[in-house]
C-alpha cells in the first residue's frame, strides 16, 4: 500500500475531488474506481467522501493505494539511466521479456525492477508505459505510479518520443524518408503484421547513418507506435532488418532481429522538465556496424 498526498495549486477553482484527481492529478477512471470506497481519503487530516468533497486552493488530499502484483521479484541484472520518485527508464538487453507470461514467470525485466524496488525499500507495482519485443534490446520506461503511467501513455507516442538504431539488408535508396503505411493483423497468424490501407496509421521515419551497400545502419524515429512497426515497415521497402526472421531472413551475423531503442525523450509529467536518456549500442550490433 502507498499513501499518495498531494496539494491543490492557489491558482485552481474549488471543484470536487473526484474531480481535481482525475484532472489535475492524471488518475484513470480505472484507478478511481478501484480506490473510490477505499476509506482512506483525508482532506487536511479528516476522512472525506472524494466523490462528493469539494477542495479549495491550499487543501491537501491524502489516499492509499492498494497494490496487488503477481510479479515476483527476482535479483537480475538491471541497467539503469534514469530513476526519481515518478518513474525509471531501464536499458533492456536482448532477449529478456519485459513482461512474465503465464508460460514464463521469471528472468523477466518486471521481476528485476521490483527486485529493485524491493532493494530500495520501495512499494511499487510493475508499471511499464510501452512494450520492446523481446529480441529487441533498449530504452523501456516505467512508471512507480499508476497514475504517471496514465498521463504518459493516454495520448500515446505523443508523450514522449523513442529512437532506434537498426541494421537492415541492403541501403534504402532514397537514404532517408518517411514511411507512411497502416498496419494490420496478418491473418490468420496472431503474432505476425502487415501494411494494409484498411489497418492502424503508422509513420516511421528513417535515415541512413552508415552503408557499405550490402548492410545498413539506419536511425529510426517513431511518430507512432504500432507492434512490429519497424520490422514491418523496413520489410515493406524491401530492407528487413538483419536477423529479423518473421519478416526477412536468418543472419549469420546476428541471432536476434537488429534493433536498438537508442533514445527516450520525454516531458516529465510532475516537473515538467524535459528529459532525454541515451543507451549505448549492444556489443552484438557494434561489431556488425565496426566491419560497415
Amino acid at each position: 500500500m502507498t499513501s499518495i498526498t498531494v496539494t491543490i495549486a492557489e491558482s485552481l477553482s474549488p471543484m470536487p475531488a473526484k474531480t481535481f484527481l482525475i484532472r489535475h492529478c492524471g488518475l484513470s477512471h480505472t484507478l478511481w474506481k478501484r480506490i473510490k470506497h477505499s476509506g482512506t481519503f483525508r482532506l487536511n487530516g479528516q476522512p472525506v467522501n472524494a466523490a462528493q468533497t469539494l477542495v479549495h486552493n491550499g487543501d491537501r488530499l491524502s489516499y492509499h493505494i492498494l497494490r496487488p502484483c503477481s510479479v515476483q521479484p527476482e535479483a537480475l541484472p538491471l541497467d539503469i539511466r534514469f530513476e526519481d520518485n515518478w518513474m525509471i527508464i531501464v536499458n533492456k538487453p536482448a532477449g529478456q521479456l519485459v513482461h512474465p507470461t503465464t508460460k514464463e514467470s521469471h528472468g523477466t525485466l518486471g521481476n528485476a525492477v521490483l527486485f529493485h524496488y524491493l532493494q530500495q525499500g520501495e512499494a511499487h507495482a510493475y508499471h511499464p508505459v510501452h512494450r520492446l519485443d523481446r529480441a529487441t534490446s533498449g530504452l523501456i520506461l516505467i512508471a512507480k505510479e499508476p497514475q504517471i503511467q496514465y498521463q504518459l501513455s493516454r495520448n500515446g507516442i505523443k508523450r514522449f518520443q523513442r529512437e532506434y538504431l537498426a541494421l537492415v539488408t541492403g541501403c534504402p535508396d532514397p537514404p532517408s524518408g518517411l514511411i507512411d503505411a497502416p498496419i494490420a493483423r496478418d491473418l490468420p497468424s496472431i503474432i505476425k503484421r502487415k501494411t494494409d490501407p484498411d489497418g492502424k496509421p503508422a509513420r516511421t521515419h528513417y535515415r541512413v547513418e552508415k552503408s557499405n551497400g550490402r548492410c545498413s545502419l539506419v536511425h529510426l524515429t517513431l511518430e507512432t507506435g504500432r507492434t512490429h512497426q519497424i520490422r514491418v515497415h523496413m520489410a515493406s521497402i524491401g530492407h528487413p532488418l538483419l536477423g529479423d526472421t518473421l519478416y526477412g531472413c536468418p543472419s549469420s551475423c546476428i541471432s536476434r532481429q537488429a534493433l536498438h531503442a537508442c533514445q527516450l525523450t520525454l516531458r516529465h509529467p510532475i516537473t515538467g522538465k524535459t528529459i532525454v536518456v541515451q543507451a549505448p549500442m549492444p556489443s552484438d550490433m557494434s561489431r556488425i556496424v565496426s566491419d560497415l
